[in-house]
């Protein structure tokens, strides 16, 4: 179990790449057609992480194998020596973290984890490009015509996420501080890590994480909303300029709006910690930033 309530900020950019495609819109990128944001559900934050996770060695309950329940549970209770579903599921780290609903058998629980996060958005507004291209066989022997691919990307896109750590949660899953630690490391290198395809050029850019002194229950919340965006001699990005970004190194990230939360609640924090990749140029920051 761990005692201090943290939140974790966490930005990162995507680049001719598809942050989150929808399976039921053609794997078309999420987004909101009204602000023109890429959104990125809070589900492909989690997959980065536990993806990492299994290569760091730990162990996980959902492991991306198409398993059933029951199969999942056998295999992990042979690992563990366990005998029932709450000491099985309380040796993967990912239950521990995210939750888990368990029905086998008899024995039926649900868990709220204690790691909760938002649907992530882009700080601005992107664009989707639909490509087309032509695929590596023919459609049938001895045709030299080959079949066509379809397939959707994003130029860019500097997308937010965040997340709130709740201990009083952690009581149940007994998930640790250690835990979160492991966690946190996953994002980061996870996302550096995701080479497919589909998920070339993602790459961690900053990571904000909130500790509060124990015993405090309230949390600032939406710290993704508290981020701005701005041209680099601080002026307003107007809407073509937003869709014409392609890289990090064209904007300022202003969190001046978060550190004067910080400032009005600091009785209550326990620390920050900012650690920024070199391309990032950040405006409104007084602690100390560990570059990568």
């Amino acid at each position: 179990m761990f005692a201090q309530r943290r939140e974790i900020l966490f930005l990162y950019t995507v680049k001719d790449a598809n942050p989150n495609g929808d399976p039921l819109n053609a794997n078309h990128p999420r987004y909101d057609e009204e602000t023109g944001q890429i959104m990125v559900s809070d589900v492909r934050v989690k997959r980065t992480i536990r993806d990492e996770l299994i290569s760091m060695g730990e162990r996980v309950l959902i492991d991306g194998e198409s398993n059933t329940l029951v199969s999942r549970y056998n295999t992990l209770k042979a690992e563990l020596g366990t005998t029932d579903g709450t000491s099985t599921l309380k040796g993967c780290i990912d239950a521990r973290l995210f939750g888990a609903t368990f029905a086998v058998g008899k024995e039926s629980f649900s868990w709220t984890g204690p790691v909760q996060f938002k649907w992530g958005r882009s700080l601005h507004r992107a664009k989707v490009e639909f490509v087309q291209g032509t695929a590596a066989f023919s459609t049938k022997e001895g045709s030299q015509q080959r079949s066509f691919r379809n397939e959707y990307i994003v130029p860019f896109a500097l997308i937010a996420s965040s997340a709130i750590c709740n201990q009083n949660a952690s009581t149940t899953t007994e998930a640790s501080d250690q835990d979160l630690d492991k966690m946190t490391q996953a994002l980061w290198q996870g996302t550096l890590n995701l080479i497919t395809r589909s998920k070339m050029e993602h790459r961690p850019l900053l990571m904000v994480e909130i500790r509060y002194q124990s015993g405090y229950q309230s949390h600032i919340g939406n710290l993704d909303e508290l981020v701005t965006l701005t041209a680099l001699d601080g002026s307003e990005l107007s809407s073509e300029q937003q869709i014409q970004i392609r890289s990090p190194r064209q904007v300022i990230i202003d969190l001046s709006k978060l550190q004067d939360k910080l400032q009005r609640i600091q009785t209550h924090i326990d620390s920050v910690q900012i650690v920024a990749d070199e391309a990032a140029q950040l405006k409104g920051v007084t602690e100390a930033i560990e570059r990568r």
